[in-house]
């Protein structure tokens, strides 16, 4: 008789590095990494194609957004010391956010208003900033959603993780989106610019987006980020009729 064929245990591609310099080459599920690093998940049908971050520190590692919970990421994930937080953007992102709590024991951040979306779970909510620690703040941008934000993280230049606050436009380049479920859009516009006025060239270099990472072309940020914030069109912004 023969064999039966193995089965695979690993169903997706594993997390990418999004600044591979700052990794050591080979196998991705190592040790040995820098004192920070930052990977990119591969877009997750959980979240309709959007994109997750996980952030290695040595204070506790954050995951941002839901990615897929198989068993290629789970292994991930115990090779790199587990998950401390699990931050979420945005209702959208919520996945299977209770497995993974289930799984890590991690704390879960929402903002206040999406927090009655994780009935049953231990949540920590805030209501306009959350400090996790000296380099680790989020901020509510509400407009995508009522709770929609963003995470900032100071290290290698700054970098903010957006969800779909900001997203990539077919140029590569962040700007916010208006569809026919955006909840508020003057108010996201506001949000922008309340980001304007909080950043400088000089805190803010990176942008990770939430969702339609495929216009990066291979990419895994968006540089430049507070430039390309700068020179939106705001009012021209706030005249765009929903998508249908």
């Amino acid at each position: 008789m023969c064999p039966l064929p193995q089965v695979p245990s690993h169903t997706t591609k594993p997390p990418r590095a999004v600044f591979p310099d700052e990794v050591p080459s080979g196998d991705s599920l190592q040790s040995d990494f820098p004192k920070e690093s930052i990977f990119v998940f591969p877009p997750s049908r959980d979240t309709l194609g959007g994109t997750s971050y996980f952030i290695v520190r040595n204070e506790g590692n954050i995951l941002i957004d839901c990615p897929a919970l198989d068993q290629t990421n789970q292994d991930f994930f115990g090779a790199h010391g587990g998950v401390r937080w699990l931050f979420l953007t945005h209702r959208g992102a919520i996945g299977k956010t209770a497995e993974i709590q289930q799984t890590f024991g991690c704390e879960v951040l929402v903002q206040e208003q999406e927090a009655y979306l994780l009935p049953g779970l231990t949540v920590t909510t805030f209501r306009q900033e959350f400090s996790l620690d000296a380099a680790t703040q989020v901020i509510w941008t509400p407009g995508h959603s009522p709770g929609s934000s963003c995470l900032y993280y100071r290290e290698f230049g700054g970098i903010l993780f957006t969800g779909r606050h900001l997203v990539p436009n077919q140029q590569g380049q962040p700007v916010p989106l208006r569809t026919a479920k955006t909840f508020h859009w003057p108010r996201q516009i506001n949000s922008l610019c309340f980001l304007l006025e909080h950043f400088t060239p000089e805190t803010l270099r990176y942008i990770c987006p939430g969702a339609n990472t495929g216009f990066l072309r291979g990419k895994r940020m968006i540089d430049q980020a507070y430039q390309h914030l700068a020179s939106l069109d705001l009012p021209a912004l706030l005249r765009i009729q929903p998508l249908l």
